[in-house]
């Protein structure tokens, strides 16, 4: 092991990488790390963590207008300060990054801040540097897609979102996945008009149907939602107002447009070729079970294997390899029964299988629904519902899938992951005692199948 600079280099110090870092470490391993950006990845710096506080600064305009219902003189709303949210929001952050530093120097690992390419099946070009490793680990995570249309130039990304120094008065979002419909939801309890345009029929692919049309019936609330539907050219007209010309003959005019059109695993100028990695068409390292890519002692994890792109996964994948390489082993997550939410307004949540997915794969499939009001908004007098279902099956009584859209959702579906990870059966459910009143109670409680 001493015939390398390093057991194990690290190229990028978001969440999969910094893991894997700190765990190989702990496990007796060289390991350095470099990060040309800012550590932490996407989830610390312009994703997860800035998303939810500026979600939580939405929220409060619905409290500030539902409290009235509870006795509270509310009216008119107070005037909000994006500027002053910016800047608590990156005071945050640095203390993150701050502890991110601390986390890896803590850990023996040394940190390289610059960029860093492959030069070979065992070298890394760092800065001016050439050093070896016996292994080395692509965790680059993903980054912001904008299609090659003409006017591309005016867009932003939810990159630059979380540094605009001030609410625009309109706003047009391409893109109906997780990143447009939460800062669409977010902008729109800012005081932003939104418009999400989709190129789909429907929002939040790869979710349970019902999610999807619960969602979309949120945000026809506060948001105009086009499905079918895409830009295909940009123009500024003036100074202040941006004219997208869309596949349907149609047009939108607005200050500013977000494309939130997913992200691409980000492996540009990696020196991937040099070294003889090879990538899928979509730019993403192809690995296999163990995370080991085409060419030995070249691994990846993360966003940029274009498997499941969230930070847990990111971190499970980081910490697993770790293990494999310098400990006892690890098996890696489950990816069939990983927990998401969408921090929408309202949120949502989901662990396990779609309905769509389970009569795909189970003879006999049982289906609860149920949606009501909350009952904050019996005296809040808001028209808000909230959605849950569970998909069983019928055969075995296992439950195969949970999802939610309601307060408080992502908190709630936590405790129903463990569940559905220990194999908990419909049965299971209904001998537990509802914590009342709550909205989770309602997953004990529904007894009648569609």
């Amino acid at each position: 092991m001493t015939e390398h600079d390093y057991d194990l280099f690290v190229i990028g110090a978001g969440s999969g990488g910094v893991r894997a870092a700190r765990t190989a470490a702990g496990l007796g391993a060289r390991v350095a790390i470099a990060e040309e950006r800012y550590l932490g990845g996407t989830c610390v710096n312009v994703g997860c963590v800035p998303k939810k506080l500026y979600s939580y600064a939405a929220h409060f305009r619905h409290d500030f207008e539902d409290s009235a219902g509870y006795g509270w003189e509310a009216q008119p709303l107070p005037p909000f300060d994006l500027q002053a949210l910016v800047a608590n929001k990156n005071r945050e952050i640095s203390r993150l990054n701050g502890i991110y530093a601390s986390l890896l120097e803590d850990h023996g690992v040394t940190v390289y801040r610059e960029r860093a390419r492959l030069a070979g099946d065992s070298r890394v070009n760092v800065g001016r540097d050439t050093v070896t490793a016996r292994h080395i680990l692509i965790a680059t995570g993903g980054w912001p897609f904008v299609p090659d249309i003409p006017g591309r130039e005016h867009a932003v990304t939810s990159n630059e979102f979380f540094f605009l120094d001030r609410v625009p008065d309109s706003i047009v979002i391409a893109g109906g996945g997780y990143i447009g419909v939460e800062l669409g939801g977010i902008l729109a309890l800012l005081g932003c008009r939104v418009t999400l345009i989709q190129r789909r029929n429907y929002l939040l692919p790869g979710f349970d149907a019902d999610l999807r049309d619960e969602i979309e019936k949120a945000m026809s609330r506060y948001a105009t939602v086009i499905l079918e539907d895409q830009i295909e050219r940009i123009d500024r007209l003036d100074s202040a107002i941006l004219k997208m010309s869309l596949r349907s003959g149609g047009a939108l005019e607005a200050e500013q447009v977000l494309f939130a059109t997913g992200r691409r695993p980000n492996t540009a100028d990696l020196g991937l070729d040099v070294a003889g990695v090879a990538t899928a068409e979509s730019g993403a390292v192809i690995v296999d079970d163990h995370f080991m890519s085409s060419v030995p002692g070249i691994h990846a994890v993360g966003d940029v294997i274009d498997r499941t792109a969230l930070t847990p996964v990111a971190l499970s994948e980081g910490q697993a390899l770790a293990r494999q390489l310098f400990g006892p082993g690890d098996q890696g997550p489950d990816y069939s029964l990983v927990p998401a939410a969408v921090f929408s307004q309202p949120p949502l949540a989901t662990v396990g299988q779609t309905e769509e997915q389970a009569r795909e794969r189970y003879d006999n499939v049982t289906v609860y629904r149920t949606r009501f009001t909350h009952m904050r908004h019996s005296l809040s007098g808001r028209d808000e519902k909230v959605f849950m279902k569970l998909v069983v099956d019928s055969e075995s009584d296992r439950v195969l899938g949970v999802h939610m859209q309601g307060p408080d959702a992502p908190e709630i579906m936590q405790g129903f992951a463990v569940a559905l990870q220990a194999g908990a059966t419909k049965a299971q459910f209904d001998a537990t005692i509802g914590i009342h009143p709550t909205a989770a109670e309602e997953f004990v409680t529904m007894r009648t199948p569609d």
